[in-house]
């Protein structure tokens, strides 16, 4: 509870129910590890985060850019909540330091990966919506995507990387990128997959998402 506190007190939030925080906290590579029947994993909380970010995201959208149509203002929200900048988000919070994983996730590098942190970031604005609610959550957020909303605007990075990439190779090698899902991780209802972009049978990009085809668009990113 004393890391509980310690992240609590970093956001400058005082919990009602450490114990959700606590929660938030929890990778599943934990409960394997101890007989405690009363603990629970972060995957609950990571479902219920995932909603309330896409609506705080949306709405920060919304007010920002009155004249933007639909379109633009999915690929823009899709940038903000892919698991690369939340897990961005949860190292500027130094979320990593504060999970409680198995001792194999921890020695494998848990605390710095992007599956896990997204995932450990979106379930503790889940635990902060349920005891803080929305304004917290909105105080709280609001730092964070508007300097990440900067970058991806200044490098066209919620742009179509599929499509430019596709005219890019057809022009210069007359092919047409394939995609390839070489590893997926996670619960039904929180899948994360690793694809990569080849050129023929040259890797040319991977990338990490929360659907194959962000993961497919992120590495066509790294590819161009």
């Amino acid at each position: 509870m004393e890391d509980v506190k310690e992240l609590a007190t970093s956001l400058s939030l005082d919990f009602s129910n450490e114990a959700l925080l606590s929660r938030a906290l929890t990778h599943r590579s934990f409960l394997n590890e101890t007989d405690d029947d009363s603990l629970a994993d972060n995957e609950r909380l990571e479902f219920l985060g995932d909603a309330v970010l896409d609506f705080v995201v949306g709405a920060y959208l919304f007010d920002r850019y009155p004249d933007v149509d639909e379109g633009e203002l999915t690929a823009l929200r899709a940038a903000l909540v892919r698991a690369k900048t939340l897990a961005g988000f949860a190292k500027q919070w130094e979320i990593g330091r504060f999970l409680r994983l198995g001792y194999g996730e921890a020695e494998n590098g848990g605390r710095k990966r992007i599956p896990i942190l997204c995932a450990a970031f979106e379930a503790v604005i889940g635990a902060i919506y349920l005891d803080q609610g929305m304004e917290a959550v909105t105080r709280l957020v609001r730092p964070l995507i508007e300097p990440a909303l900067d970058d991806i605007v200044a490098q066209s990075l919620h742009k179509d990387a599929k499509s430019e990439f596709q005219v890019w190779a057809q022009g210069n090698f007359n092919i047409t990128p394939r995609y390839e899902v070489i590893k997926s991780e996670g619960p039904d209802h929180a899948k994360v997959f690793t694809v990569q972009v080849l050129v023929g049978s040259e890797a040319w990009g991977v990338g990490v998402g929360r659907s194959k085809q962000a993961a497919a668009h992120e590495a066509a990113k790294e590819a161009m």
